[in-house]
């Protein structure tokens, strides 16, 4: 049975078009429906909707679920429709009328909300600590090669001295900024929606408080018809954070495939890291960076697709929301192997330094000439003028020599490598201690100590 089934049978081609993939997408959410259930049940025995005999029977039941989804025996079919009406009608099943009662005060809109909310701050946890470990292999890798020269560029053509160090700590740098995006967007999901019911709340006296403090939110999201209004937008706030994050990523795949050309030569991976080609023999493909690149945009669909769902919806559910969730959950796993990837390439990457030292071509010290004659009284603008007459006189500095000078804050000197070590054992701090206060919560909760 349908949650909404009345007296008469479902459309079979209404119900195939209606569940359409929901069924296969709630097979991840069914152990964060069973932790809502059990929180809700709590609350409801505690206002007096359900006695002690009863709670105890529905959280046997209820961890039943979980122990069957664990061994891989609860299996949503298209007829479940969704996690919720499955995790219902075993209920029911098992229990009776009592089954039946777990649904008071509730409705599939908060439950839906709420698995989600669940679901997305476990994942954010896993995909901070995936940008922290990305960031670990950066922050070696810059550590490493500090002071390994290599041209710096823009318009792509080459420009001043660099090195291989500020080139891939821009990135670990980056990356610890796309964390604060996702911070803002882990406490905006950390609200618990719970007894918003349909939009306008239920004439009970729902104890949302302990809902929220059961589930391990820090707070209750307050007003019913935003509780429902905000989905779709909370999600749209979370893949713009992981888009931030693959917009990094994608310029490090463009980065390593251009200076992985033969013509550069700076970069390589061991060969098992290529894809090869059907026909050409000598094919060595950057398949995987190219993909990296690609599936940015990919990324970038998922977020555009929830906000145009969203974006003229009225107030109160729509049956509209349903079509955010394969966007959102599939966003967000294809960042998270995306972070991971990344970072398994990075600790093979090769660098060839004696190809790095052939971009030390002279016209590279020709702003560093300019300063110079500045520096002896020619003003910067003649100086620059009387360097470009005399370009093809230019000579190469040496490039250790060249680093050396670029000394002040965030130059190839002076890259600060300690204070980003600090700011990451914070980072990694924190987020462990988000994760540890959720998960203890729900272990509470799932053993009858809350």
């Amino acid at each position: 049975m349908k949650l909404w089934q009345k007296d008469y049978e479902p459309d079979r081609t209404v119900e195939r078009y209606t569940v359409g993939e929901d069924y296969l997408l709630d097979q991840e959410l069914v152990e964060v429906d069973v932790l809502g259930s059990l929180a809700h049940a709590t609350m409801l025995q505690r206002i007096g909707v359900l006695s002690a005999e009863e709670l105890a029977r529905l959280r046997a039941a209820l961890l039943e679920v979980l122990e069957l989804h664990r061994r891989g025996e609860f299996t949503l079919r298209l007829e479940d429709e969704d996690v919720h009406t499955k995790v219902e009608n075993h209920l029911t099943e098992r229990l009776g009328a009592l089954g039946k009662k777990i649904h008071t005060g509730r409705s599939r809109n908060d439950q839906v909300l709420v698995d989600l909310r669940l679901y997305t701050k476990r994942f954010l946890h896993r995909i901070a600590h995936a940008v922290l470990d990305l960031c670990e292999v950066l922050w070696s890798f810059s550590d490493r090669y500090r002071m390994t020269f290599m041209a710096g560029r823009t318009h792509t053509q080459p420009a001043m001295p660099s090195s291989v160090g500020l080139w891939s700590a821009a990135l670990l740098e980056a990356l610890l900024d796309d964390l604060a995006l996702l911070r803002a967007a882990y406490e905006l999901n950390d609200q618990c929606p719970l007894g918003s019911a349909a939009s306008y709340g239920v004439p009970l006296p729902l104890d949302r408080a302990l809902v929220a403090r059961l589930l391990g939110f820090s707070r209750v999201q307050n007003n019913v018809l935003y509780a429902n209004n905000s989905r779709g937008k909370f999600e749209a706030a979370v893949l713009f954070a992981l888009v931030e994050v693959m917009l990094d990523l994608s310029r490090l795949a463009a980065d390593l495939i251009l200076f992985g050309l033969p013509e550069f030569g700076y970069f390589s991976f061991p060969p098992e890291m290529y894809n090869g080609s059907s026909i050409m023999p000598q094919k060595r493909n950057p398949a995987t960076l190219e993909l990296l690149r690609a599936r940015t945009s990919t990324a970038m669909g998922y977020l555009f697709q929830v906000l145009s769902i969203v974006r003229a919806l009225p107030s109160g559910y729509n049956r509209d929301f349903q079509e955010t969730k394969a966007p959102f959950m599939r966003g967000m796993a294809l960042a998270l192997s995306s972070v991971q990837v990344a970072a398994h390439l990075l600790r093979h990457l090769q660098v060839n330094e004696e190809a790095l030292r052939r971009g030390c071509t002279p016209e590279i010290f020709a702003a560093d000439r300019a300063l110079e004659l500045s520096l002896q009284g020619m003003p910067f603008r003649d100086a620059y003028r009387e360097v470009a007459r005399q370009l093809d006189r230019l000579r190469p500095d040496d490039p250790t020599e060249a680093l050396r000078k670029r000394a002040h804050q965030g130059t190839a000197a002076q890259l600060g490598l300690e204070g980003i070590r600090a700011w990451m054992e914070r980072e990694r701090r924190d987020w462990t201690e988000r994760e540890r206060k959720l998960e203890e919560a729900l272990r509470r909760l799932v053993e009858g100590e809350a």
